[in-house]
């Protein structure tokens, strides 16, 4: 067995050896269990159908605490709860909501707030257990530096969220401009040229958009992505590895030379300037700009982020345009696992035995594909069924393991599924295994066209990247390391934004750039995140 550690913490007893059917290891009384959860305006977890199965299969009794989906509120109201000592038994949180930080884990683990689950896993959970054990990344994802393992992140391998900053170029105006689809940096300036000043759109206006982006996310900028063609870009530290070393991208000459080529872009308006500026609503605002098709290229994990409009988003239109290469034929994509390090699913010393165990057996539950599939979609033959003959898995050569059932116009939530609280062990083979459309241009082929767009970017990133999503930072550090990253991110942001857009010269102020890092104590930082990734490589056993 993999998990060690102590399970004693604060008021929260380990848990005692008992079956693993479903009851909770009581004489019967049903295990009364209070939940911090987010809930939708469409949902009601009291009366949810996968909340009552839950109930019913392990013999408890939810009390539901709900925020909303709104990241800034749902976060404050975690946060007033463990402040106020008013806090549940048990948050079962959504990481792209809000979560607990590796930070938190370990803070409120030392004060007894939160209990270890490894004996908890060990006798409860054998399909967790099972998942940590296949999943080397996973184990250094979620066991603390002392062994412990104070709360479970989600395991949701999606894999067109794995290479997310993708470029998506208006194929039709390529058509109509008798124009391939570029391969090279300089490919890619032509094309933006020709959309700028050829009127693809055919409407006898200069309206064209080559470029644009926002600010909601990194890979809704054109950096990434066009960054990548000279040195890689992660999208996330800015770090890099070389032979074990952790390094730095933004102060090397390789960054230096893709922002002169994001700024000559720039310099003739090939690049919106509201690219760095404006909010996800005004980009989706122009990809469904109403009069014409204005945008030219888009980038962003997937092109249901710059448009709404059905006709255009499901439509052979907008495909993606692979990793170009640049003058030296430098030509990577950048790579993120996709779930975020922390804890989703965290118990609290005010849960009883009874109810810790309880808690865990459902958690261990929606790591089967029975389970994963009604947690995430509810009810079979409602919201999904099992594959009908002749269909085909999102990936080729899989066998398909479910189809989602679309809901009828103007019908009502059913209810019956948690959603993305629910994504704990949607690992690639279970994604791979959802029934799609083999038309990649019908919404009901849609993950299907994602899929195929991200072949385009598998491998293509270093052969060794920073591990950011597995790493751990000693609470001693915790607060410096966040200071630190803070700043140093804040500095490069700002600072590409004003290269790019000509307010500093890359001639004349990139050594006083370069030389800022000294003052961001940049030496210290990489002096931390070299002892995370040597413990990272130590943890994970490789």
């Amino acid at each position: 067995m993999v998990l060690s550690g102590c399970s004693k913490s604060g008021g929260g007893d380990a848990a005692e050896s008992g079956n693993s059917t479903g009851d909770n290891g009581t004489t019967g009384k049903p295990a009364s269990i209070s939940v911090f959860a987010p809930q939708g305006s469409d949902a009601d977890l009291n009366t949810n159908w996968f909340s009552k199965q839950m109930e019913d299969k392990f013999n408890i009794k939810f009390t539901w605490q709900t925020t909303t989906y709104d990241a800034s509120s749902a976060s404050e109201k975690r946060k007033i709860s463990l402040a106020s000592g008013d806090y549940p038994d048990l948050y079962l949180l959504v990481p792209w909501v809000d979560h607990f930080s590796q930070a938190e884990l370990l803070k409120y683990g030392k004060q007894g707030v939160i209990i270890p689950l490894n004996d908890l896993i060990n006798e409860y959970a054998p399909h967790v257990v099972e998942a940590i054990n296949t999943h080397p990344y996973y184990k250094a994802m979620l066991t603390a530096p002392d062994g412990n393992i104070y709360g479970i992140p989600q395991l949701n391998e999606c894999y067109h969220c794995t290479y997310e900053a993708k470029m998506w170029l208006n194929t039709d105006w390529l058509k109509k401009l008798n124009l391939e689809m570029p391969a090279t940096t300089e490919d890619f300036k032509k094309v933006l040229e020709a959309f700028k000043t050829k009127d693809p759109n055919g409407n006898g206006k200069a309206d064209e958009v080559p470029i644009s982006g926002s600010v909601n996310w990194n890979w809704t900028s054109p950096v990434p992505f066009l960054m990548n063609a000279f040195i890689y870009d992660d999208d996330q530290t800015y770090l890099l590895m070389d032979n074990g070393k952790v390094e730095f991208a933004p102060n090397k000459e390789g960054w230096r030379q893709g922002l002169e080529y994001l700024h000559s872009l720039y310099q003739e308006g090939l690049i919106d300037p509201g690219a760095f500026t404006q909010n996800a609503d005004a980009y989706l605002a122009l990809g469904d700009n109403a009069e014409a098709p204005i945008l030219g290229a888009g980038p962003a994990m997937h092109p249901g982020i710059f448009l709404s409009d059905k006709s255009r988003l499901y439509a052979d239109v907008y495909n993606p345009v692979a990793p170009l290469k640049g003058p030296d034929g430098t030509s990577y994509a950048t790579y993120n696992y996709p779930s975020s390090p922390g804890g989703d699913f965290v118990l609290t010393n005010k849960a009883s035995k009874e109810a810790q165990i309880a808690a865990i057996k459902v958690l261990d539950y929606m790591y089967t594909t029975e389970g994963a599939t009604e947690g995430y979609l509810g009810k079979e033959g409602l919201d999904w069924r099992k594959p009908q003959e002749g269909e085909k898995a999102i990936e080729d050569g899989v066998q398909p393991l479910y189809a989602t059932i679309p809901a009828k116009d103007g019908e009502a939530p059913h209810n019956s599924a948690w959603g993305a609280m629910a994504q704990y062990y949607h690992n690639k083979a279970y994604r791979d295994g959802i029934v799609q459309d083999t038309d990649i241009y019908k919404d009901t082929g849609y993950e299907r066209r994602l899929q195929e767009a991200t072949h385009l970017y598998d491998g293509k990133e270093p052969s060794e990247v920073f591990p950011h999503w597995a790493t751990w930072v000693d609470p001693s550090e915790a607060d410096e390391v966040s200071m630190l990253r803070t700043n140093i991110q804040s500095y490069i942001q700002q600072n590409t934004s004003q290269f790019i857009m000509g307010k500093k010269d890359l001639n004349k102020d990139w050594d006083s750039y370069v030389n800022g890092f000294e003052k961001l104590n940049l030496k210290r930082y990489l002096d931390i995140m070299q002892a995370e990734y040597d413990q990272y490589k130590k943890s994970s056993g490789n």
